[in-house]
């Protein structure tokens, strides 16, 4: 299995702890954050590109999904800095070759003062590390 999950996360991490004070960052899905603004960047799909497998099966290309959320709990601007802070993802995900499939805002369910908004992420990746866009 072709896995860069870590160097993705690491890079979107380490940027978004550099310009935002304080933000809590995750790898997993959290429902609701134990700190605000929050980010979670899951690899929610890796799936072999069968056309480029060897006749053994040997996987050469996957194409990758990434779900992001962005969390924001402020009491005035909670919008704003959501789409700041997907801004800055999105900026990191396409210099790394990734295409955003969708991005929008959607109800926290759990709780409706939780500003929330969610976006996809594809990218081909070869058994080298090497992202392609399409």
């Amino acid at each position: 299995m072709i896995d860069i999950e870590s160097q993705v996360f690491d890079r979107i991490a380490t940027r978004l702890r550099e310009t935002f004070d304080g933000i809590y960052v995750t790898g997993e899905y959290v429902k609701t954050p134990s700190s605000f603004p929050a980010v979670s960047l899951v690899e929610m799909d890796n799936t072999p590109l069968t056309r480029t497998q060897t006749s053994d099966s040997v996987e050469n290309h996957a194409v990758l999904m990434y779900e992001l959320n962005v969390y924001s709990n402020k009491t005035a601007g909670k919008k704003t800095e959501c789409k700041k802070i997907a801004a800055i993802v999105d900026e990191e995900m396409a210099a790394m070759g990734f295409t955003r499939t969708m991005l929008n805002p959607i109800p926290n369910m759990d709780d409706a003062t939780i500003y929330r908004m969610v976006g996809r992420y594809r990218v081909t990746v070869s058994k080298d590390n090497v992202l392609f866009r399409r």
